[in-house]
């Protein structure tokens, strides 16, 4: 299993830190970064309004805004099971009916892929940028990163490590999907938390998160929560991590820092497997030993 682990800026026993892989929903916590980026230097404001609907940029960011998710819809499943290419996003929100939100923004939590659609335009249109152009301004190049990219057709991940899912079509990922090696998430992490792209105010904000309740079957969390693209919480260990793990066909990665004490470490660990629970395992282990170093 490959992974990355990284303790105050220095690597520690890298296996395989270079092997390019969808970063999946980790993603979404760069697309926070860099809507924050965006409020840290006035143009949007966190609790402000977006044309795509009635809640805020922070409500979107927190998975407060009511919307929907296509994970929800058997025929998404039925398509990515048959290596179909991607429906147009116009197409997506008109099968979930994205329009009629299911509860009142900020009254409740629900998991949506949707809301990082909308993050990652806002994000496009606020900048006047591509996507890829937007996020290596606003977040790879500040954390000194130069190897991810913003994967949009079959052919962009042909020398990615893709697991079981050789011909997927990243247009499934509607807020976008970034591959990198794994090094470089775990990098990406340990900066941004580490305060070199956002000020302590965002950061906090950032690491706000809404509790969702108590310990996860089959998973390490205790008291699992979601903050502004950032899944954090206590763990068995009694570790508290902040970071996200991220689920596709054929793989997961799951990239996180422990933020606890002085001692802070962050690790990446990408497999070829469909076992969230057991990936976020291997990143606590990891973890627990670099803290008793």
């Amino acid at each position: 299993m490959p992974f990355a682990l990284v303790s105050n800026g220095s690597l520690l026993t890298p296996e395989q830190p270079d092997v390019t892989v969808p970063w999946w929903s980790f993603t979404k916590t760069v697309l926070a970064a860099a809507a924050l980026s965006l409020v840290r230097d006035g143009l949007i404001g966190l609790d402000e309004g977006v044309p795509e609907g009635p809640f805020t940029l922070r409500q979107l960011l927190r998975h407060e805004a009511g919307l929907a998710d296509y994970s929800e819809l058997a025929d998404y499943h039925t398509a990515v099971a048959r290596n179909e290419t991607s429906w147009s996003a116009a197409e997506m929100l008109q099968r979930l009916d994205a329009t009629r939100l299911r509860y009142a923004p900020g009254d409740g939590w629900r998991y949506s892929n949707v809301g990082y659609l909308f993050i990652a335009r806002l994000i496009a249109r606020v900048t006047g940028l591509r996507l890829e152009e937007a996020l290596t301004q606003r977040v790879f190049t500040p954390l000194g990163l130069s190897r991810i990219r913003l994967a949009t057709t079959r052919a962009d991940l042909a020398y990615v490590n893709m697991g079981a899912a050789s011909t997927y079509d990243p247009g499934w990922v509607y807020h976008g999907l970034l591959v990198g090696p794994l090094v470089e998430a775990a990098l990406c992490l340990d900066r941004l938390l580490d305060g070199h792209l956002l000020p302590q105010s965002l950061l906090r904000e950032m690491q706000t998160v809404r509790t969702l309740g108590g310990p996860i079957a089959g998973r390490p969390w205790v008291a699992p929560g979601y903050g502004l693209g950032l899944m954090q919480g206590m763990v068995e260990s009694g570790l508290t991590l902040s970071g996200h793990t991220g689920v596709g066909p054929g793989s997961i990665i799951a990239v996180y820092r422990c933020i606890d004490g002085n001692s802070t470490a962050s690790c990446a660990v990408f497999d070829e497997s469909g076992n969230e629970g057991a990936v976020e395992a291997e990143v606590v282990r990891h973890l627990i030993c670099a803290a008793l170093e």
